[in-house]
């Protein structure tokens, strides 16, 4: 089953269904095949001139079929919430890209429904790149990623929201901003080239109950020290 658009439709569109717990995915037909080619929740003209190159459409679009999905599984909840960190791809208005690291406790990113997950927003440098690149445009990737232990990768992308109000924060240790990310498609893929490392311990700044965090060293330094601005009063559990 497809959808056509006209020439004049910039992105895919997602209908979702379930059946038999499983979210359908039913792929966008552009109306002139020919121009831009079959778009899908995954894959634009871009990916699709690559994969005709090297002949590898049948498999992408298997790839997609058995393992893209528009509902986070009750696996997909173990394992965000199992994770002390993850990676944030956000862009600005223009399309310029920015990518970042996300750590905290295991359970810092919440699975808050089937489609809907949320991490906080900690005391950090104060240039919010990413969130501000959200309150501008709202698409991100998230890259959950287990590289102690057995090997395992999770992306998840969608369209985030950024509060100062929202009511997580009333239990959120250390979080002086929630995001919540409405999904749009969920890839587990291939770990291969994912490295045996150990994990030692969390960061000593991660907020976590009972404990007061320290402030990092650059704070202090000369060149920043008369510049840096105040925490924000947080939940401190």
């Amino acid at each position: 089953m497809h959808l056509h658009l006209g020439r004049t439709a910039w992105r895919s569109f997602v209908i979702d269904a379930v059946w038999k717990r499983q979210s359908v995915v039913l792929p966008v037909q552009w109306s002139n095949d020919a121009e831009v080619g079959s778009m899908t929740i995954m894959y634009h003209q871009g990916n699709r001139k690559l994969q005709d190159q090297f002949d590898s459409r049948r498999i992408a679009d298997r790839l997609e079929q058995k393992l893209t999905r528009t509902v986070l599984t009750a696996d997909d909840k173990a394992f965000i919430e199992s994770m002390l960190y993850c990676f944030l791809a956000t862009a600005d208005a223009e399309g310029r890209p920015d990518c970042s690291f996300k750590g905290g406790m295991p359970g810092f990113v919440r699975v808050t429904g089937p489609t809907e997950l949320a991490f906080p927003d900690y005391d950090g440098n104060g240039m919010f790149k990413s969130l501000g690149n959200i309150l501008v445009n709202a698409g991100v990737g998230l890259l959950f990623i287990a590289m102690h232990g057995r090997p395992q990768r999770l992306r998840v992308n969608g369209e985030a929201t950024v509060k100062r109000d929202d009511p997580l924060l009333a239990d959120t240790v250390g979080a002086q901003l929630i995001v919540r990310v409405r999904v749009r498609a969920i890839f587990p893929n291939c770990p291969r080239y994912v490295p045996a490392m150990q994990l030692i311990e969390p960061s000593i700044y991660a907020p976590r109950p009972g404990c007061e965090p320290p402030e990092p060293a650059w704070k202090s330094f000369a060149d920043f020290s008369g510049y840096v601005h105040p925490r924000q009063p947080t939940f401190k559990g």
